[in-house]
């Protein structure tokens, strides 16, 4: 087996053994090449060749060089493991700083604004403008990641119990609650739904189901409809708004992980920062010692 063959082995693994989606091994692929085009062979690059991406790829940003960093470090992780290498260059690989920027968030004023337009617009009962609602209500309501949304099978929609089965990064499974109102949307949505596609979303494209892209078209012209700027709305700004508005209202941290479905706890934490001014308040007004009040 040759150098070149090594990258495509890994890949192989990741999409096998960790469930890999189609997209994560798209962006490791175009990671390893990038590094292929500086260093050659990249599996047996030696660590002052590895010093070298420094200034290769000086001009990308900080988060853009860490990620590519991060796809070399687990390239040689396998490597080593598979007994394909016996040293670990991987600690001459740049380190950049980063900082893992706070989420766009919308208001709760703008979250009612935004679901009042399209409820009234779905009073018509037509075809899309229930499924913009019904889309809408998953989203904030149960903080779904957009490509776990719009590839939700039919059989995913609860019956008896007001809970979704939801597949999500990495073919992690989790259970995640609907609320009283989305179920009665769903309801409403599967009245008017056509077809017999399997998903609940169904499209006449390529994969079957309603796209990222759409959801995100969808979004933008709904926030303009109503008078929130469309480039403050994405499916992703909707989860975040789910997660923090749950945090404001006392939800825990831990729950909340389990809900949005993050495997480290760090990446929920981020919403702490989002809400310190209530933890604040929560720790003056809960702690036994608060006589002394944080600042």
């Amino acid at each position: 087996m040759t150098g070149e063959d090594l990258p495509e082995r890994f890949l192989a693994m990741l999409a096998v053994e960790r469930g890999a989606a189609a997209n994560t091994l798209a962006a490791y692929r175009r990671d390893l090449e990038a590094a292929r085009e500086v260093l050659g062979d990249v599996a047996a690059a030696q660590p002052e060749e590895l010093e070298r991406l420094g200034s290769a790829w000086s001009q990308l940003a900080a988060s853009s060089l860490a990620r590519r960093c991060s796809a070399l470090r687990q390239f040689y992780g396998f490597l080593i493991d598979e007994g394909l290498r016996a040293d670990d260059p991987s600690p001459a690989l740049p380190r950049p700083r980063t900082r893992r920027p706070l989420p766009r968030l919308l208001s709760h004023e703008e979250v009612e604004r935004f679901l009042a337009t399209a409820d009234e617009e779905a009073v018509s009962e037509h075809h899309d403008a229930v499924r913009l609602l019904a889309l809408l209500e998953m989203l904030y309501g149960s903080g779904l990641r957009a490509t776990e949304l719009v590839s939700l099978p039919l059989t995913a929609v609860p019956r008896d119990a007001p809970f979704l089965h939801v597949t999500g990064k990495g073919g992690q499974q989790r259970m995640v609650p609907v609320s009283t109102r989305a179920q009665a949307v769903l309801s409403r949505w599967l009245l008017v739904r056509k077809g017999t596609s399997r998903y609940l979303f169904p499209s006449s494209g390529a994969s079957g189901h309603l796209t990222r892209v759409r959801l995100f078209q969808l979004l933008r012209a709904l926030a303009a409809r109503s008078g929130i700027d469309p480039e403050r709305v994405s499916p992703h700004v909707l989860r975040h708004a789910f997660a923090t508005h749950l945090l404001e209202g006392g939800a825990d941290l831990r729950v909340l992980q389990m809900l949005l479905g993050h495997a480290d706890i760090a990446t929920t934490q981020i919403y702490t920062h989002v809400d310190s001014a209530r933890l604040v308040a929560l720790v003056n007004a809960r702690h036994p010692l608060a006589g002394g009040k944080v600042q």
